[in-house]
């Protein structure tokens, strides 16, 4: 009889850590937004710009811009496939939490003083429900938009303008990505679910919604197009020159 043959454990490569590192933050920050995002915060201005004279926004946009950056330097170094790859893994990931998180409110209540309140719980848990699905429906969107829009602006540009692609692949993207969470989360999902609490918004309105959330994601695309090209001397120092 043939002995089996011993199999040593398979060693990544510099580019396959770099790949799954980028996966773990890329996730992260998407589940991280999605569930922060129940949260609003109003930041006043010290000027009035578009008639705005404060940052009115979810908590979700503190991870969220991530997501974007680091589409586009698993695009730029990976390809197209990969970084799709990686928003297919991070819309699994959230449909997951989802998942879990309502089976976790329809589990039965423990009754005793130490356990958190099914009020508190569904507070936060059950009340962004609509929020979350349509955050989730935009970002699919949105992300396989940057990618494909990134692609193209690359083909156009070559090795040339890095800030180009990425910054405005972005910005573009995101701009998507505003209308179609406006409009899924403030009119379409709450007539589907409608609730007195909370009416839909009418589709007029939808418009001003959308603009007030995409100055903040245009403003920090802007900010964090420097991390673009850091991000990329740090792939060609520790991966591109060293794949092993």
């Amino acid at each position: 009889m043939q002995a089996q043959a011993h199999h040593e454990p398979y060693a990544f490569s510099a580019p396959q850590k770099m790949y799954l590192w980028l996966g773990m933050i890329f996730v992260s920050s998407l589940l991280v937004a999605d569930i922060v995002g129940v949260k609003l915060f109003r930041i006043p201005l010290p000027f009035t710009v578009l008639g705005y004279d404060a940052i009115e926004h979810t908590c979700g946009m503190l991870t969220f811009p991530i997501t974007f950056l680091i589409t586009d330097l698993v695009n730029e170094y990976y390809g197209p496939r990969a970084a799709r790859r990686l928003t297919y893994i991070g819309f699994a990931a959230a449909t997951y939490v989802f998942i879990i998180l309502n089976i976790a409110q329809a589990l039965p209540y423990l009754e005793a003083p130490y356990n958190v309140s099914p009020e508190s719980f569904n507070a936060i848990f059950g009340s962004a429900k609509i929020m979350y699905v349509a955050s989730l429906s935009a970002y699919l969107v949105g992300q396989l938009s940057d990618i494909a829009i990134f692609g193209m602006l690359k083909r156009a540009t070559g090795d040339r303008f890095i800030w180009l692609r990425a910054t405005g692949s972005t910005l573009i993207s995101q701009f998507i990505d505003s209308f179609i969470v406006s409009y899924l989360a403030f009119s379409l999902g709450r007539q589907i679910f409608p609730d007195p609490a909370t009416p839909a918004a009418p589709l007029s309105a939808i418009p001003d919604i959308a603009v007030t959330g995409y100055a903040l994601k245009f403003a920090l695309a802007i900010a964090i197009t420097p991390l673009i090209y850091l991000g990329r001397r740090l792939m060609r120092r520790y991966v591109i020159t060293h794949p092993g």
